[in-house]
């Protein structure tokens, strides 16, 4: 059996390298293994590193280095309008807070059939359509984020370059502001809790 190991991408694919098609719904083309059969009835087995998400246009490269096209197949979904723009927007907040997968258009959404309850509820209307599903990509790593988790060296304030030491008032009252600044910075979309505690140590010991 042929194996396939590696993904070309539709704007990279060579239209006479193409032997056959294999046509996978939106599940299918989320996997990093599995066992498919072509539309001319060839086995081959899907041996990809991790799973990179299938796109239709795709190609999938085989071990002797032909390329089997991938198709999206029709699924059953529902198409989602709203009188309203902002319960469209309102819904689309809820499918992703619910990790639900959505196709986004200029004034509609393509859902799953079992987002239904979650569409009566933010006041769309949905009928069922068969179309091929193309969600959009989920945003919820690192790489999205656009942060450097690792070093947050800008937060280091030397507060001794400061010389709040001692600024020559001698009034016999200290300033005690050893202040425990924990900022716990919420880097919202990206799902990870940064909370750096800065201890500032202001040391600011005033004598006036």
């Amino acid at each position: 059996m042929p194996k396939a190991s590696l993904i070309v991408r539709k704007a990279a694919v060579r239209p006479d390298l193409v032997v056959d098609t294999v046509t996978l719904d939106h599940t299918a083309r989320g996997q990093a293994h599995a066992h498919l059969t072509t539309a001319g009835g060839l086995s081959v087995d899907l041996t990809l590193e991790r799973a990179a998400g299938l796109e239709d246009g795709d190609a999938l490269k085989l071990d002797d280095g032909r390329l089997v096209g991938v198709r999206a197949a029709e699924e059953a979904l529902l198409e989602v309008r709203a009188g309203n723009p902002v319960r469209l927007l309102r819904l689309a907040w809820q499918l992703g807070g619910e990790h639900v997968p959505a196709e986004v258009g200029a004034d509609v959404l393509y859902v799953p059939a079992r987002a239904a309850e979650l569409v009566r509820g933010a006041g769309c209307t949905a009928n069922p359509v068969n179309r091929p599903f193309k969600p959009e990509k989920a945003a919820h790593d690192h790489s999205q984020c656009g942060h450097d988790h690792h070093d947050h060296g800008h937060h280091h304030h030397d507060h001794e370059a400061h010389a709040h030491h001692d600024h020559g008032h001698d009034q016999g009252h200290k300033h005690g502001s050893d202040h425990d600044h924990g900022h716990s910075h919420d880097h919202g979309s990206c799902g990870h809790d940064h909370s750096h505690d800065h201890e500032h140590g202001h040391g600011h010991r005033h004598k006036h």
